[in-house]
């Protein structure tokens, strides 16, 4: 099944010809060499690009392993740029070839060479592509499939793809997998042959049971705020077992590293300044989130947060948790100061949107509690109610969006 990621393959045509290498990362198993070898290649070859002017080599094939060599991978693929032309390189798993970052370096010097790499997460992360490549590597992030990607593959009506989505996630080979067996067997396998191994092995961590257990205790705890002190009291009272704070903190940066999970930080509305610890964490993709569970804590209110912290990611915004004190009188009338709590401050560039996850609004009572935080921003930036049921898009009174997590999901243009 071809699954087209046509926001991913915009992100390459504008940044093709220039002088970086253009280096896709993102989660295992995300779509990161099916976007390069598959959809990027269609791309050039239907704008009329030959096939004798794109190299490819993927460095994890059995048939390639001599190329790993970079005193022969060099030369071969100097012998197959040297025609006319503007010559597409296509590198897939680029950190088992030796030496990798120099010859990246001496290809994208050339005029008449583009260069395309993906790497494994154990090898190739965010921040090693700032000092590996001397400046010269250009990052692109691959998420997951969104809800919209997701659907394309999906036969059944809107509710049920969304439940199927909020269980299994939206890795592209889950997607693509019939049953219900099928898909948790994949997931929970992803986690015990790939992804820990993969952490293991790049930060050489000795407690391997430790770090296991302590992405078993995020999982459970998407959605809330807490820090490397409360993290390390949780998985004692859990495991029976000790873990510094130190070594948490530790572990999640892996974690992140490893794009499983992203940190969210407080962001103080009124006095506009980050607050720091405790965080929120969420996870990059559900079904991961759910393999470490065995698919036995489905709370949707919390997967629902994530999935919209996932999808606002997705559509460029940087994403903080709202945190304000106000004054309010309570009942006697006697001042009191309360903290208020906005679930995402979304901003890009000069924009700003607060946004509300809301599951359900039975009533006027529970729209005017979800209204509240965003009245009191103090300000005049776009307000937003996400609810998990279907609703028809409309505004309150009070000039707050109301809609669907559907239309949310499906429409990015559906914020405004």
């Amino acid at each position: 099944m071809r699954i087209e990621r046509p926001k991913y393959l915009d992100n390459l045509i504008s940044r093709m010809h220039t002088d970086q290498a253009k280096v896709v990362t993102g989660v295992r198993r995300c779509g990161k060499s099916y976007l390069i070898f598959e959809i990027f290649k269609d791309y050039l070859l239907k704008r009329g690009v030959s096939e004798t002017q794109i190299f490819e080599m993927a460095f994890d094939r059995y048939g390639n392993r001599r190329y790993r060599d970079s005193n022969v991978f060099y030369p071969y693929v100097i012998s197959q740029i040297e025609t006319p032309g503007m010559h597409y390189v296509l590198l897939d798993e680029v950190q088992l070839l030796e030496h990798f970052e120099e010859v990246l370096i001496d290809l994208i010097a050339r005029e008449n060479v583009d260069v395309y790499v993906t790497g494994s997460n154990a090898k190739l992360l965010s921040k090693d592509i700032v000092t590996e490549f001397r400046g010269r590597g250009d990052e692109v992030r691959m998420a997951p499939l969104s809800f919209a990607e997701f659907m394309t593959t999906y036969d059944d009506d809107i509710a049920m793809g969304w439940q199927s989505y909020l269980m299994y996630g939206g890795l592209p080979a889950v997607a693509c997998k019939e049953t219900r067996e099928e898909k948790i067997d994949y997931l929970q396998r992803l986690f015990s042959e790939i992804y820990i191994n993969d952490i293991i092995e790049r930060n050489s961590v000795r407690n391997n049971r430790a770090l296991d257990e302590l992405l078993n205790v995020m999982a459970s705890t998407i959605g809330s705020l807490t820090n490397p002190n409360k993290l390390s009291d949780t998985f004692h009272s859990v495991t029976r077992s000790t873990i510094d704070p130190e070594t948490v903190s530790s572990y999640i940066d892996y974690f992140d590293d490893a794009f499983l999970l992203e940190r969210a930080q407080r962001y103080d509305i009124k006095g506009r300044r980050y607050i720091g610890a405790p965080y929120k964490y969420y996870f990059s993709d559900l079904g991961l989130r759910n393999a470490r569970l065995g698919f036995r804590q489905f709370e949707e209110t919390h997967l629902m947060e994530n999935a919209i912290y996932n999808e606002l990611r997705a559509r460029g915004y940087s994403v903080d948790i709202g945190n304000m004190t106000v004054s309010e009188r309570d009942k006697h009338g006697k001042s009191v100061r309360k903290q208020l709590e906005v679930d995402f401050v979304c901003n890009n560039g000069s924009e700003r949107i607060y946004i509300q996850s809301a599951y359900d609004l039975p009533d006027s009572e529970k729209l005017a509690q979800e209204q509240r935080s965003l009245l009191k921003t103090g300000d005049s930036f776009r307000k937003v109610i996400v609810v998990g049921k279907p609703i028809e898009r409309h505004y309150t009174d009070e000039g707050i969006l109301l809609l669907s997590v559907y239309d949310f999901m499906l429409d990015e243009s559906a914020l405004h």
